[in-house]
């Protein structure tokens, strides 16, 4: 076992744990204005993190569309920002 720095340490803590998607969802929900832009967040009721699923919760039926329609480039824009693959489909609930 060698030395790791406290970052490293966190780090190899939340890839052996369970934490790891529990952080991303909080993040997530933290982070989703800056996301997906304001008026989006706005009309959100929900973002829930399911294993590697992203439900999102809204009443807006146009917004339903549009987040469907846009569903392939709203994965690849969450992606890019964590850098890392937490998304890989999405439900519009």
């Amino acid at each position: 076992m060698g030395t790791y720095s406290i970052g490293e340490a966190l780090n190899l803590l939340m890839e052996r744990s369970n934490w790891k998607p529990v952080i991303y969802e909080l993040r997530l929900k933290e982070e989703w204005p800056s996301i997906v832009g304001e008026m989006i967040a706005k009309y959100t009721r929900n973002v829930l993190l399911v294993e590697k699923t992203l439900i999102i919760y809204t009443d807006v039926a146009a917004l339903k569309q549009e987040l469907l329609y846009s569903k392939d480039e709203l994965i690849k824009t969450i992606n890019n920002h964590f850098k890392e693959l937490i998304v890989n489909d999405i439900q519009i609930k």
